[in-house]
Order: C-alpha cells, then sequence, then structure tokens
C-alpha cells in the first residue's frame, strides 16, 4: 500500500505487491532485483530508467550532479575534464558530461 512516486515524472502511483522470482516478498533490500506492482500509473508512463521511491520519505528527484566511481574496460583515447561518454547504470543509458576527474 506504500504511495511511490517515479522520476524524471514524478508520476504517483500505489505499489500493490512486490515479487522477486515471481514470489510475493514483504520487503526489498538495497541490490534486490524485484518487480512490483502497481496501481494508478500506465505501463507506457513508466519508461525504462525511471526510479521509484517512498512519496513520503525522501521521493527521487532529478538532479544536476553526482559523484560516481567509473571502471573504464578499454578506450582509445584521452579520458579528461569534459568528456561526455553515454553511461549504463542499470537499464538507463544516457549521456554524462564529466566536470571533475577526482583520480585516475
Amino acid at each position: 500500500g506504500m504511495k511511490l512516486q517515479f522520476a524524471p515524472s514524478y508520476k504517483v502511483a500505489e505499489c500493490k505487491s512486490v515479487e522477486a522470482h515471481h514470489q510475493q516478498i514483504e520487503e526489498a533490500l538495497p541490490g534486490d532485483n524485484v518487480g512490483f506492482n502497481v496501481r494508478g500509473v500506465s505501463v507506457k508512463e513508466i519508461r525504462r530508467g525511471n526510479v521509484a521511491g517512498d512519496v513520503a520519505n525522501k521521493p527521487p528527484e532529478k538532479t544536476a550532479k553526482f559523484t560516481a566511481q567509473v571502471i573504464i574496460l578499454s578506450h582509445p583515447g584521452k579520458i579528461r575534464k569534459g568528456y561526455s561518454p553515454v553511461h549504463d547504470c542499470h537499464t538507463a543509458h544516457i549521456s554524462c558530461k564529466w566536470d571533475v576527474l577526482l583520480k585516475k
């Protein structure tokens, strides 16, 4: 029955159940791979890469900046400030511009 907010669309829906491996579970923890059933929002309104969070407890928001640890397996050129690679994070696929490199 938790109210969820999806970012970046800010759509709100009610969570009806949470499932792991087709079994209903009471709780999901960070890192768990789960699915959930929601009421109040269409499948077409939720997109790959959206984030869901509790409306009453720090709902997800857009951000202009973030710090990340990135592992690069192979790159033909130089990596420096201003580099704009496409990042794949879970199901999201988005370009980000690197403002600062803290260390290599």
